[in-house]
């Protein structure tokens, strides 16, 4: 009994980390896409501030998705992604820099 128990513990932790990991890959993704649409629309109003995306439809519980904008002056635009979700008493965040290449 304590080696299945053992197992079965090992496997669903492996699950988590891979929904996780999978969750968090998903909202970064969406998040880059979005960016880039806006920074293609020219839609100036949402650079230079944090912008919490309503991520709801993603049906991702405990998740959260902020991002901003920014370009630099003769540079290639680039966006602050700060991505969290979480399952159980694990929280998977993902906190990164990405250049948007038009």
């Amino acid at each position: 009994m304590h080696v299945l128990t053992s197992g079965a513990n090992t496997l669903l932790f492996q699950a988590d980390t891979a929904y996780l990991e999978a969750c968090k890959r998903n909202l970064i993704t969406s998040g880059l896409a979005w960016a880039k649409r806006n920074i293609r629309n020219n839609n100036r109003e949402t650079f230079d501030k944090a912008v919490e995306l309503d991520v709801s439809k993603m049906d991702i519980r405990a998740s959260s998705l902020i991002v901003t904008i920014s370009i630099p002056t003769d540079k290639e635009p680039q966006v602050q992604i700060n991505a969290s979700c979480s399952r159980g008493r694990r929280t998977f965040r993902g906190d990164d820099k990405h250049k948007i290449r038009l």
